[in-house]
This record gives C-alpha cells, sequence and structure tokens, in this order.
C-alpha cells in the first residue's frame, strides 16, 4: 500500500474505500473491465479529463494494490500494458451494483444538486 492509507481500518468499506478512492481509480476498473488490455495512451484516451500525471499515479497505486497487473514488455520504446488481475475483476463486480444505483440515479443526482445551488 501507499504511504497516504492509514490503518487501522473500521470495517470492509473504510479498506475497500481507500482503494477505490478518488475520481479516477473507479473509471480506470471500469475502462479495463470493458476494454480489456490497454497501453497508457488508450487508457488516457478512453478518460477524458484525467492528466497523465494524475492516470500514472493511479495506476501505480492499483497496481501496488493488487488490482491492476502492469506488464512492461523489453522493447524500444518499452510497451507497458494494464489489465486486471483476479482481484481487480472481484472489485469491478462488487462494484457494478453501485454502478447500477449511479445509473439510476443520474437525473434525480443532477436536478437535486442543481435545486440545492439555485
Amino acid at each position: 500500500m501507499s504511504e497516504k492509507r492509514s490503518g487501522p481500518y473500521f470495517c470492509g468499506i473504510d479498506a475497500a474505500m481507500d482503494v477505490v478512492g478518488g475520481k479516477w481509480k473507479s473509471l480506470i476498473l471500469w475502462e479495463l473491465a470493458e476494454h480489456g488490455t490497454r497501453r497508457f495512451g488508450e487508457l488516457k484516451r478512453g478518460l477524458p479529463g484525467v492528466s497523465e500525471k494524475m492516470l500514472n499515479q493511479q495506476l501505480r497505486e492499483l497496481a501496488e494494490d493488487g488490482i491492476v497487473h502492469r506488464e512492461i514488455y523489453p522493447e524500444i520504446p518499452p510497451r507497458v500494458e494494464y489489465s486486471l488481475t483476479e482481484e481487480g475483476i472481484a472489485l469491478n463486480t462488487a462494484l457494478a451494483p453501485l454502478g447500477a444505483w449511479g445509473s439510476r440515479r443520474i437525473e434525480r443526482i443532477g436536478a437535486d444538486r442543481v435545486h440545492v445551488s439555485a
């Protein structure tokens, strides 16, 4: 785990959120689940708005946590590919109901936020 992580965890949700916390990690999981093995540039194109620095950081953290596999091929220039590990597939499966809930709530969430800020 990276240095930013703290412990002990209070429950399983706390530990899980530590792994997928932030805007980009769950989207990286979704992108890899939808399209399979991807190179860095392909991931970047699939995640509009993410900076190279942020994508690199999030991929490294996911790899440290055993969620993403990072394969470096000894070529010139080096080719690096990312894919989900067994744990990454299990995590993505666990997040699927949350994504379905969010899909059903997209319009309501947007309407609620516009109403509150008005």
